[in-house]
């Protein structure tokens, strides 16, 4: 191949919190999905960890906007935008006189619609792909860990994202079973700012509710290694004056307690559904947690003890499925039966 430096192969997990790229091995870019956008000209101002650091701080010229809601892309065109802007900050590095041809696979979630694969798809070309190829994501996710999906071997994953929770069952480079919830990330922030508002009066943003979970964020109220408890400061709701509150992670378990048992009944469900032979593979085999959320301090503990099966956390759950995106790349011809 004369010209293979125009060519170009990027992996992206299109994440509805973050977005990671690999070139080849190595992460080129992992940065929030998020975009900073001028009202009146409608042009991007900043991308990433920029746009996110104006989050909830702007003014009524500029306005922040999260391209994918609940794992799917809500806004078309912030979601080109972002796109776009992410592979040219990955091109930013390269000194060519030719736009590459470039080769995309993008991780997309098990449950989504027709329509909601061809926005991810019309997007991806819009923005440069020549050839995009899509992956489920609870599929780049087992393949990220390490497992074997072509054997003839039931593994389960649960990919706990920022919009989604994808479960499923996998044998033989197939999805058998697999359930789509939208109890995820997102959601556990959303619990965070309803229970400051509810038992301290504090209203707090996004952002700090984001930090409070990454901080204190347990689903288990006695830890083995305690967090240290986390001091959050906002207006109060009833007087507006500024008030502080120290939040220890056995409040934040209590407040997660009903997210956290509708992700079990989810996953028990899919469990019930699945072939029996395939069932006590999983039993022996544990389920592989992956994704930001499966960070939350003794997670796999609770699942574990509430369905009797081994739970093992992925190591570097959040990017597994930008791995396996990247494996599933390279190996389009071996894994072109799991690509769309």
């Amino acid at each position: 191949m004369a010209f293979h430096f125009l060519n170009q192969e990027l992996a992206i997990d299109l994440g509805t919190a973050n977005t990671v790229i690999f070139q080849g091995d190595q992460i080129a870019l992992d940065e929030p999905s998020i975009v900073a956008i001028d009202n009146q000209t409608g042009k991007c101002i900043a991308l990433g960890q920029k746009a996110k650091l104006m989050h909830e701080k702007t003014n009524p010229g500029i306005k922040t906007v999260r391209p994918l809601r609940d794992g799917v892309i809500a806004d078309f065109n912030a979601a080109e935008m972002m796109i776009r802007g992410f592979i040219k900050q990955v091109n930013s590095r390269r000194r060519s006189l030719f736009a590459p041809n470039l080769k995309l696979v993008v991780g997309i979630p098990s449950g989504s619609t027709e329509v909601e694969i061809r926005a991810v798809r019309d997007s991806s070309e819009h923005a440069g792909g020549r050839d995009v190829y899509l992956i489920y994501e609870p599929m780049a996710a087992a393949l990220g860990i390490g497992l074997d999906v072509e054997a003839p071997f039931g593994n389960m994953v649960v990919d706990i994202g920022g919009g989604t929770t994808e479960i499923a069952v996998i044998s033989l480079g197939g999805i058998v079973q697999q359930e789509s919830v939208r109890v995820a990330g997102d959601v556990f922030t959303a619990d965070i700012q309803n229970y400051l508002r509810q038992q301290h009066v504090i209203k707090v943003g996004e952002t700090t509710a984001e930090k409070i979970k990454i901080a204190v964020g347990s689903v288990l109220p006695q830890l083995d290694e305690e967090p240290e408890p986390f001091v959050v400061r906002g207006p109060n709701l009833m007087t507006g004056h500024p008030v502080e509150a120290t939040i220890h992670y056995s409040e934040v378990s209590h407040c997660l307690d009903k997210s956290i048992a509708r992700l079990e009944t989810a996953i028990q469900q899919t469990l019930e559904q699945t072939p029996p032979e395939l069932y006590s593979d999983i039993v022996e085999n544990g389920i592989f947690l992956s994704g930001g959320g499966a960070l939350l301090r003794g997670l796999d503990k609770r699942l574990s003890e509430k369905l009797n099966i081994p739970f093992h956390v992925a190591e570097d759950p959040l990017r597994a499925v930008a791995r396996g995106t990247c494996i599933a790349l390279k190996h389009t011809d071996t894994y072109s039966f799991l690509m769309r």
